[in-house]
């Protein structure tokens, strides 16, 4: 053998050795072990992801935050979680790691909920936006959602200070004007419209879908956007105990200051004509009367713990509010367990479960508050157990007797539960299957007492407020909701490809009965309160009831390639049984795309900017939120016809006309955002634009009279709005040193809001009120939903003489009714007279732009936080004012001494007058608002206090809870929750409260 063919033999050995010793070698992995945990706590993360980086290998943290996986020595390990930042790992041959993981500073880097699943918010194409429990728990609210004022770009939350009550939410402006705008809310998987069971103290995470895209997974029911609400789950390990509470004094945050009795009478003897009226020596301030200091407390026990085989989590709730109208109490008992179990590696179960009862007693809101408006402070409310006779002389009851005359409570039973099974036939491939309930089980009962209209009642005998007989109303109803959801997903990653593709389908079903009676003459104790005991002869009976059901078809592709260019893709096909069968079915499509510039070549290197991601998407979601029976005739039975001879026979005739072609409302959404992180995620912000088109939207077309049909109008598909807007956030955290930090935030959104085509149909005429105002608002094409439609005041009459020179091209007198001191309205249409073919739109309650602003400061042990919301460039209508119906109603305060008289040149306040103005800009007031809705002082206790007392952590905090309103309106409060067609209209609006709570967070 030659020199050269040895060399070349033993190049080949060596080359065969090395070969073997680098498959050995890559075969040569080596199980590691090791515990996920929270890097402040040092408690274990359960459910952390462990990812062997750029392989599509990895598992689950256990309930402790313990796992395995087999590894290279060379392998780094990428671990997330929800709410923490990623955090690579090099093995570097170790056997057992202890990774630390801390909270997300960068926003980007967090994980976020999504439907059916959960991504990176870098990776999102869509708009979202998350709230982190701990945040929640500092106000003393009752729903979650109230406590989320502010805190979002693009959400609106108006809020009532009624206990008991759910505020409305608009995400992105209103997009319907006669179907639902209720928004989707997901708590652990089970879809519900309203969260009033949830405690807040349960809450992990909630996070907010906004856009079409984000929403379509969502299909008909992502129309209004979906909030998704993650509760608490046990932590494995020892057993954890927290126990938290807030007590507090609410009152009224802002009053109408009425006209005292000596103001009274000026005014009363000024409007009719200078006749005397006598001041007396009262003066009775009505909303002093029905108004209270109320006590608030709020108890939460919640006990955590488990194995690396269950975990469990359990929690107690009570809540107590009185709530500032005399005899309105509210009080609600929570308990939840949520339950999960691991049976095998590849196979996990788990239980979710929450138990409602709650007890709301209720108040006449329009006796409350249109009565104790008009009633005249000369009337005593109460005096030697006698009620003060305020419809003597006035048509108006009196605010108190009308109050504790009524006794009417809801008692409401709710359960909600929702279990999975989760299993890993392989490593990539996951398959789930859900399936959740909801029942509610309510009951009300309202009694009238019987009073009469004598000197036993009355202070002053006469008038004509009584109740001749008592009366009874029984009211049961129940709501069964049910969802099954069954999904796969396969998630891998092939070099620098990951794909993520979710294939499923889900079903839901939702059942309502209804059932009420009534009777007179039940006697007045509480024991006898039994439809049975009153008088048989009186009795009536109703019933409803409701039932409809949706099967859908989901999809959603994921891909992201080299962590910087991502794609999401989603498909849902949804079934509705409220639609006809030709149209039963919609499909809601969604695309979008993103680009992460900051893992681009040209801006490595720089240190400026930690994330800049730019996002684009488009996505098509419906609305079937109608009624079940939209587009089913109906016969109505019992109805008199006279034949030949003038003898009326009973029978039965189709009175309403329906459209059989009822479809889906649809929504189509275009949306471009950048989200970053610059400055080490000091400073971590959001732009978006979007633009939302709604259309085939339900709305009221007028038919022809020969058609039979009793309304004259029918539902059909016949409108379109449209929103577009932009919004953004910005939020800047920072230490100053080691004992000190603060931070600092806000978000805006300006949002138009425009009804684009009626197609045919009729404008819609709402926001009655009584009185001569038979409507105070219209929508109609190139208008915003809902808008003011009222008269323009030009003015007051100065004179007789103006009067009389106001004239009509045709030289008539326009208003020859009219003299001096009354307002001058303007003839829009130049026929000179003034009516409703004069009325102008003067704007709406939907506002141009609304804001949040939030800081925090912290020293050392000490932590203050400030939180403040509003809007601006909206209107309200002050209904209670225009209610006025006669001479003897009282007037506010300013009505009275700041009104118009001979020479005083007062041009905004007409003279004083009876009431029965018409609709006009008089009434129309600013809805822009600046309220800090919550200030709190806290202090954590020290470790070694904590030590003495054995305890693990202790945080003791007063709050402030709207306490501050810097406001236009001269009512109670702009915050109008309403329906979109006659929301902004102040009547019988509950006042909004202001609390003033101490609180206390134990951990053991």
């Amino acid at each position: 053998m030659n020199k050269n063919s040895l060399n070349s033999s033993m190049k080949r050995s060596v080359s065969v050795l090395l070969l073997l010793l680098s498959c050995s070698l890559a075969f040569a992995q080596s199980k590691i072990s090791g515990k996920v945990i929270d890097q402040k706590t040092k408690e274990g993360i359960p459910g952390a992801s462990i990812r062997i980086k750029d392989t599509n290998t990895g598992t689950v943290a256990d309930f402790e935050g313990n796992f395995s996986i087999n590894a290279l020595p060379n392998a780094t390990l990428v671990v997330s979680f929800i709410g923490y930042s990623n955090k690579e790992v090099a093995v570097n041959s170790q056997t057992e790691l202890t990774i630390g993981l801390e909270e997300a500073t960068n926003e980007l880097e967090q994980v976020v909920v999504i439907g059916y699943g959960s991504q990176r918010k870098v990776d999102v194409t869509g708009a979202t936006s998350s709230v982190k429990g701990e945040e929640l728990v500092k106000q003393p609210v009752m729903t979650p959602t109230q406590a989320i004022q502010g805190k979002v770009a693009g959400v609106q939350i108006i809020s009532s200070g009624r206990p008991g009550s759910s505020p409305n939410i608009r995400i992105r402006g209103t997009g319907t004007a006669l179907a639902g705008t209720a928004t989707l809310f997901v708590v652990d998987g089970v879809l519900t419209d309203d969260i009033s069971n949830v405690n807040t103290a349960d809450i992990t995470n909630i996070d907010i879908l906004k856009d079409a895209s984000a929403t379509a997974i969502y299909g008909s029911r992502g129309a209004n956007g979906v909030v998704i609400i993650t509760t608490k789950k046990g932590v494995s390990g020892k057993m954890v105990v927290n126990y938290n509470t807030q007590i507090g004094m609410r009152s009224a945050a802002n009053l109408v200051k009425m006209a005292n009795a000596a103001e009274y009478a000026n005014y009363v003897s000024a409007a009719s004509g200078g006749q005397p009226f006598p001041a007396g020596t009262i003066s009775t301030d009505w909303y002093g009367e029905i108004l209270r200091e109320a006590f608030m407390q709020n108890h939460n026990l919640s006990i955590s713990g488990g194995s690396d085989k269950s975990k469990h989590y359990l929690s107690l709730g009570y809540l107590g509010d009185e709530g500032i109208i005399i005899k309105n109490n509210f009080r609600r008992f929570t308990a939840r367990l949520n339950d999960d179990f691991t049976l095998h590696e590849k196979l996990r179960v788990g239980l979710t479960t929450s138990f409602t009862n709650s007890r709301d007693q209720n108040v006449n809101l329009n006796a409350a508050y249109n009565n104790a408006y008009r009633a005249a402070p000369t009337i005593e409310a109460m005096k030697d157990g006698k009620y003060g006779n305020t419809s003597l002389f006035q048509n108006v009851g009196n605010a108190v007797l009308d109050i504790n005359n009524n006794d009417d409570y809801t008692v409401l039973n709710r359960l909600q539960s929702s279990g999975y099974l989760e299993f890993n036939p392989i490593k990539s491939l996951t398959f789930r299957s859900s399936i959740g309930g909801d029942l509610n089980f309510r009951n009300a009962r309202e009694y009238n007492y019987q009073f009469n209209n004598d000197q036993t009642t009355f202070i002053l005998a006469g008038g004509n407020q009584r109740n001749p007989n008592s009366n009874l109303t029984v009211t049961n109803e129940n709501i069964f909701r049910w969802v099954w959801d069954n999904t796969f997903t396969y998630n891998k990653t092939f070099g620098k490809h990951t794909l993520n593709v979710m294939v499923g389908t889900t079903a839901e079903q939702y059942t309502q009965s209804k059932f009420s009676a009534f009777r007179r003459d039940v006697p007045a104790s509480k024991n006898l309160w039994y439809i049975n005991t009153g008088n048989a002869n009186t009795s009536t009976n109703s019933g409803e009831g409701d039932k409809w059901a949706r099967n859908s078809y989901i999809s959603r592709l994921n891909y992201n390639y080299n962590d910087k260019y991502l794609f999401t893709a989603t498909m849902r096909a949804d079934g509705s049984s409220r639609f006809p069968p030709a149209n039963r079915w919609g499909y809601f499509p969604s695309f979008g795309a993103g680009w992460i510039l900051t893992n681009e070549e040209f801006l490595k290197g720089q240190s400026l900017f930690q994330t800049i991601k730019l996002r684009a998407s488009w996505g098509r979601v419906g609305n079937d939120r109608i009624s079940s029976d939209g587009y089913i005739v109906t016969v109505e039975p019992n109805l008199a016809y006279p034949f030949g001879g003038g003898v009326a026979t009973l029978g039965s005739a189709i009175t309403q006309i329906k459209d059989p072609n009822l479809k889906w409302e649809t929504t189509e959404e275009a949306d471009l955002g950048l989200d970053f992180s610059i400055m080490n995620g000091k400073l971590q912000g959001e732009f978006g634009f979007y633009d939302k088109k709604s259309k085939d939207l339900l709305i009221n077309v007028k038919v022809p009279s020969v058609t039979g049909d009793k309304d004259g109008v029918v539902l059909t598909n016949a409108a379109s709005i449209r929103n577009t807007g932009f919004e953004a956030a910005l939020n800047w955290r920072d230490k100053i040193n080691e004992d000190m930090s603060y931070r600092v935030g806000g978000n805006i959104t300006f949002n138009k809001n425009s009804v684009i085509g009626l197609n045919g149909g009729q404008p819609i005429i709402d926001g009655g009120i009584g009185a001569s105002q038979q409507y105070t608002t219209k929508t109609d094409n190139g208008q915003p939903v809902g808008s003011f439609y009222v008269l323009q005041v030009l003015g007051v009459f100065q004179t007789d003489d103006e009067v009389a020179a106001y004239k009509g091209s045709n030289g008539q007198v326009i208003q020859p009714s009219a003299s001096a001191g009354d307002f001058k309205y303007q003839d829009t249409n130049g026929d000179g007279k003034i009516d409703d073919n004069d009325r102008v739109f003067v704007g709406s309650y939907q506002p141009k732009a609304f804001f949040g602003l939030n800081a925090g400061f912290t020293y050392k042990d000490f932590d203050l936080s400030v939180d403040a919301y509003g809007n601006f460039g909206n209107k309200v209508y002050n209904g209670k004012r225009a209610f006025r119906q006669g001479l003897y109603d009282n007037v506010e305060s300013s009505m009275a001494y700041e009104r118009w008289s001979r020479g005083s040149g007062i041009n905004s306040e007409p003279a004083a007058n009876s009431g029965n103005l018409p609709a006009s800009t008089y009434f129309v007031e600013s809805g822009d608002f600046i309220r800090i809705n919550n200030i709190a002082l806290g202090y954590n206790l020290s470790p070694t206090l904590l030590s003495k007392l054995k305890i693990a952590s202790a945080r003791v905090y007063v709050t402030a809870q709207n306490y501050f309103t810097f406001k236009k309106y001269s009512g109670f409060t702009p915050e109008l929750p309403g329906d979109p067609t006659k929301a902004g209209i102040e009547l019988n609006a509950y006042p909004t409260s202001k609390t003033l709570a101490f609180g206390l967070n134990v951990g053991f």
